[in-house]
């Protein structure tokens, strides 16, 4: 059995060769095509010329890409998923979503005759590599179940949550605690080094104290070499809290944080670090 695999940026590239080496056939279709070729060279993977063509070929797609309007371009776009055999066919869309999108292009696929999973993916390149990633999924139940052994293969934690857009939902709520993190960390570090600590020392010293966390245990490295080659983009976390903001407004709630955290990757951005790592807000402080 083939699955189909669109969007092979730095994560998605990480999980399809995770499948492929779980002894999953993908074919695999992205943007920008060599990109898609240079992976099936390397992997031995099909490629598709287009998603309707890949849709044809397959009865379940992974989808990850940028942004919920890279995504409906994807699904409903020229050359779209939908322009192909969609019907009892299923989405499992990755992509960190707008939750209202994911509400929508669910019903929509459903009124098509095909299922739409709204699923996420918790962690980046690292966990994903391992097969450690954590999913939060929504849609119909029997299509979780179905897809589980998929999800099995490159996912530690799997977590069913209900109708479609509360995966989306969960996702934006622990990116608000994820660049949160990533903030405060960068910050005490950079401070520290100006307080007279050398930077292994102070990162020590929060390691074994208050800072003790998943995120300095995985970002410790690209901040000792001062390598933020991308694992996860300050544009993504960026776009992530953006939506979240909506969440929070829906829910008729504020977060001051939330909106102070932004803004921090909204310098980044405008320092020109917005495709570099999300680790590189380091530099805001440290050369400042």
């Amino acid at each position: 059995m083939k699955v189909g695999f669109i969007g092979l940026g730095h994560l998605g590239r990480t999980i399809a060769k995770r499948l492929i080496e779980q002894g999953v056939s993908l074919i695999v279709w992205n943007r920008t095509l060599e990109k898609a070729k240079k992976f099936a060279e390397e992997t031995g993977a099909e490629v598709a010329q287009s998603p309707a063509e890949l849709i044809n070929k397959v009865e379940r797609v992974f989808v990850i890409v940028f942004d919920s309007q890279a995504s409906e371009e994807v699904i409903f776009g020229e050359n779209g998923l939908v322009k192909g055999n969609i019907e009892g066919k299923t989405v499992i869309d990755m992509t960190t979503n707008h939750f209202a999108y994911a509400e929508l292009t669910y019903k929509k696929l459903k009124g098509l005759g095909a299922y739409y999973l709204d699923a996420p993916v918790l962690g980046s390149v690292i966990p994903a590599q391992k097969g450690e990633l954590t999913i939060v999924v929504g849609g119909d139940k029997e299509k979780f179940e179905e897809n589980k052994p998929l999800f099995e293969k490159f996912c530690k934690a799997i977590y069913y949550v209900g109708k479609a857009g509360i995966g989306s939902r969960a996702k934006l709520i622990n990116n608000i605690v994820l660049g949160g993190i990533m903030d405060i960390l960068a910050e005490a570090i950079a401070l520290g080094e100006k307080a007279g600590f050398d930077k292994e020392t102070i990162i020590n010293i929060l390691n074994d104290g208050a800072g003790k966390s998943y995120i300095l245990d995985v970002k410790k490295k690209k901040i000792l070499e001062e390598d933020f080659s991308t694992h996860f983009s300050v544009n993504l976390i960026y776009k992530d809290l953006h939506y979240a903001q909506d969440l929070i407004k829906e829910l008729g709630e504020f977060s001051f944080v939330t909106a102070a955290v932004k803004e921090t990757y909204g310098l980044a951005r405008k320092k020109g670090y917005g495709d570099l790592d999300f680790s590189v807000i380091y530099k805001l402080i440290k050369e400042d």
